[in-house]
Order: structure tokens, then sequence, then C-alpha cells
């Protein structure tokens, strides 16, 4: 039986098609930086509660960034799903001090349960409903009270932006068997 792939549309963004998560990764973060996303995802959530309108002056870039992000969700799903086939390489510093300040000292130690956490907690469909609400009611000049809940899904993608930070930094290491452990190098 033939499994299903999810396709994680980087043709928008990205200018070419990408299958494997892991590069995928590198084209999101090749396209713009950590910071790029956070903030940009922090100003899309604040402006879909005001009458000023998200990115006024050039509004494809809100189309942009949706694209982008709507790709991430369906990248952190598709490693949600093989989580238990990788292992993310140990960290070198200590484990007191975390840089990624969303992440709880287990999920620093392995990032994975950030994603079974938030796909437990709602579907790859509810984020892309949320992005989609936010970002229609920041393009909109009319403040409007939405009846969905716009800050759970905003802090998973917070929490799904600095654990593939993390993995990126230490890198993954795919388990064959048990107990054998193959480096990842691409």
């Amino acid at each position: 039986m033939k499994k299903n792939k999810t396709a994680l549309e980087t043709r928008f963004w990205a200018d070419f098609a990408v299958g494997n998560p892991f590069k995928a990764l590198d084209a999101f973060f090749d396209f713009a930086a950590l910071d790029y996303y956070k903030q940009n995802l922090t100003e899309v959530a604040l402006y879909s509660c005001k009458t000023e309108v998200y990115q006024q002056d050039n509004p494809s870039d809100a189309f942009v960034f949706y694209t982008a992000f709507s790709s991430f969700v369906k990248i952190c799903y598709g490693l949600q799903q093989k989580s238990k086939k990788w292992k993310v390489t140990a960290s070198l510093h200590s484990q007191t001090a975390f840089h990624l300040s969303s992440l709880t000292k287990e999920e620093y130690e392995n990032p994975f349960i950030v994603f079974q956490k938030a796909f437990n907690e709602k579907t790859p469909q509810q984020f892309e409903f949320f992005l989609s609400l936010i970002l229609e009611l920041s393009l909109s000049p009319n403040a409007e009270n939405p009846n969905a809940d716009l800050t759970t899904p905003y802090i998973h993608l917070i929490k799904m932006l600095d654990a593939i930070e993390l993995i990126r930094e230490r890198g993954v290491e795919k388990i064959k068997k048990k107990h054998q452990i193959v480096s990842v190098t691409e």
C-alpha cells in the first residue's frame, strides 16, 4: 500500500518544489531568518485585533508570509509523523541555559516533543485556519473579535520555530534499528 505524501507547497515562496522536509527547512530558513518569522507572526497576530492594516504598503508580502508559514506547518507535521525514526544530536551546551526561551527543558532535550504536543492539540487544518484567520483580520481595516482561539496556535507556532532552529543547530540522526544510529548528512 502506497503512503500519501503531504505536499509541502514550497513553490510559492522558494521558487522550487521540495519534497524532503529537511531540505524544505533549509529552503525555509534560506528564504528568511528565524527572527523574521517570529516578528512577522507576532505582528500579524497583533494587527488581527487592530483597525490598522498589516503591510498596507505592500500587502503581497502578507501572501508570501502566509504561503511560507503554511508550508512550515506541513513540514512540522511531517516531522512529527516521522519523529520515532529520528533522534536529535545531543546538545554541547549547558542544559541550564536555554537560548530558545519558549521551550521547556524536556522540549529542549527532545525538540520533536514540541510537534507531538502541537499536533495532539491542533490539527494541521486548524493551524491553517488560524493562519488564514489572523491574516484576514490583519488585512481588514475593521477590528473584529474572532470567536476562535488565537493564542494556542500562536504559542505552538512560536515553539515549533524554536524547535526547528534547535534541530537545525544540533542536527539529526536517523535511527536504523534498535540501538543503531546513523548520522544524517545532507
